[in-house]
């Protein structure tokens, strides 16, 4: 079994991350189901047609893009904050922080291994939702709708690490590592605290 402890600046990025992914999920949701364009253009029409108004379609599209836009405004805020902490991310290990686990070690046991891929694909899906939001941000038009195409498949690997994650904390607290929750969230498992107010 693995006792791994958390630092304070570990716990804090781990968290900050945390917190920001789960916002950005939060506007995608958004984005895909009430604050749809089609769904809130829906309900103008209505409204409209109840109050004997009329516009076409197409500016109720455009309403409704910006009735949203200040939903979407904060992904994009939310990304930038992510891109900070995740360039820090990159840089702990080379401070002695947080250093990133080595999938390809043949010593470790298939289960660690996976765990480590797992953070490996990550990562790696994280840098390329980053590098993709920036350059539709800020690079040339002519690559934004290929950048957008990309992008979006970022809303498949989050919600499978998030599953995949949320799952193997749950079952390694309820099996071989009990306290692990406790521990990412005050550095301290149940257990040591336990201890230490008996002595």
């Amino acid at each position: 079994m693995e006792n791994r402890s958390y630092s304070i600046v570990y716990r804090v990025m781990h968290w900050a991350i945390a917190i920001s992914m789960a916002l950005l999920l939060l506007t995608i949701f958004l984005r895909l189901t009430w604050m749809n364009k089609e769904h809130v253009a829906d309900i103008i029409q209505n409204y409209l047609s109840s109050t004997d108004q009329s516009l076409s379609r197409e500016q109720i599209i455009v309403l409704a893009k910006q009735i949203r836009q200040p939903m979407w405004t904060w992904h994009i805020y939310l990304g930038y904050t992510l891109v900070g902490l995740y360039s820090i991310r990159l840089i702990l290990p080379f401070l002695g922080q947080m250093k990133f686990r080595n999938p390809l070690n043949k010593n470790l046991p298939s289960k660690v291994k996976f765990q480590y891929w797992v953070y490996v694909v990550f990562y790696a899906g994280v840098g390329i939702s980053l590098i993709t939001g920036l350059i539709m941000e800020l690079g040339p038009k002519s690559l934004e709708k290929t950048m957008e195409e990309i992008h979006v498949l970022s809303i498949y690997y989050l919600i499978t690490f998030i599953a995949i994650h949320i799952g193997g904390v749950l079952l390694a607290e309820f099996t071989n590592q009990q306290g692990i929750i406790s521990k990412i969230v005050s550095g301290r498992s149940r257990a040591s605290s336990k201890e230490d107010t008996k002595g």
